[in-house]
């Protein structure tokens, strides 16, 4: 007799009124919030603007939604498509089976979507966003919980999870409750994503990749837990041969871009840093007047010799009693005619240094 176990709840819906409240879409609605508020704040820190990330996060969920229960429909169809099977159950969504690996796929092509109308490079935006994506999964796996799915093989252990329902051809009993294992490895992955990023400024899609990797490398073993139908390839579940071609492809791509674009990107959303009164575009006029300015004053051309100047020793030469030095001079400057010689190369002196 077990000494100890998570209980299920008796039902995945708590009615407030006449609006159905569904354990399995509370945990998406607020997984997705989570993944939005957290990849906002990795987006601003790394230069984009506040709002970006849920702008172009309309376009991923829906997709991603899609995705998620396209990937499930096709990889358990004889659940909606068999003998006794109702197919229109395939579109109730509330009812639980979202594939994580449909969800991705089809959430990068939205976001893809949504990154382009925004021109925002898509893979700064995937690693905003990764350490989120990888919350949200943990929180969304207790939607399993609710619906009493996702288990692993038959035990005793204190944290075993009950079921209870027979439901869809399950055995009331106690068992490992991958749903929680895989929530746990989540929750590590995320915070592996986080340091990774900041000890070695991750970049290019690169903290994206890691999160996929590591994902991967936690769903082959959650996955071999479980005993539910599914089919299987070579003695391996087909959950499992995903993961171990995603995990591979993820590795590959991260080795590559290190490779051949090291570093992170400076510039993530262009006017972001401008819009914020530190922007680069600021920066570039600055170093555009400094190129037009001669680098040295001697480069410069030197000024021509004031007019007035001119004239007033062309004046002087012919005599002219308006000019000074000329016969109707002031007393002061016939007194000393150096004087006025002083002043007119002091003029000339200043009209040169201006």
């Amino acid at each position: 007799m077990e000494l100890a176990f998570i209980p299920s709840p008796s039902r995945g819906v708590l009615n407030l009124g006449p609006i159905p409240l569904r354990g399995y879409a509370f945990c998406i609605i607020i997984g997705v919030f989570v993944a939005v508020w957290l990849g906002n704040k990795r987006w601003i820190a790394r230069g984009g603007r506040a709002g970006t990330v849920a702008d172009i996060a309309v376009w991923a969920v829906p997709f991603g939604l899609i995705g998620g229960r396209l990937y499930h429909v096709i990889t358990d169809y004889q659940l909606y498509f068999s003998d006794g099977r109702d197919w229109v159950d395939a579109f109730k969504i509330w009812e639980g089976g979202l594939g994580i690996w449909g969800a991705i796929a089809f959430g990068a092509l939205g976001a893809w979507i949504g990154a382009r109308r925004r021109g925002v490079p898509m893979p700064a935006y995937a690693d905003a966003v990764a350490p989120g994506i990888a919350f949200a999964q943990a929180i969304g796996r207790w939607g399993n919980w609710f619906n009493q799915e996702l288990y692993g093989k038959p035990t005793d252990l204190p944290w075993a999870v009950e079921i209870t329902s027979s439901d869809g051809g399950r055995v009331p009993g106690t068992y490992h409750p991958a749903f929680l294992y895989e929530s746990l490895w989540c929750i590590g992955v995320a915070l592996l994503v986080i340091w990774a990023d900041r000890r070695f400024k991750l970049g290019h899609g690169r903290a994206f990749a890691l999160y996929v990797a590591a994902y991967c490398a936690g769903r082959f073993w959650t996955e071999y837990l479980r005993v539910d139908d599914a089919h299987h390839i070579l003695g391996l579940r087909l959950n499992n041969w995903t993961a171990l071609l995603v995990f591979l492809l993820a590795v590959v791509y991260m080795v590559l871009s290190a490779r051949m674009r090291p570093g992170r990107e400076t510039v993530v959303e262009p006017g972001a840093e401008a819009a914020d009164g530190a922007g680069a575009d600021g920066a570039d006029g600055a170093e555009k007047d400094a190129d037009a300015a001669p680098a040295n004053s001697s480069d410069a051309e030197e000024p021509k010799e004031p007019k007035d100047s001119k004239v007033a020793e062309d004046s002087e030469k012919e005599g002219d009693p308006a000019a000074p030095g000329g016969s109707g001079e002031s007393e002061a400057a016939a007194a000393d005619p150096a004087d006025g010689v002083r002043d007119l190369k002091d003029g000339a002196d200043s009209a040169r240094k201006g």
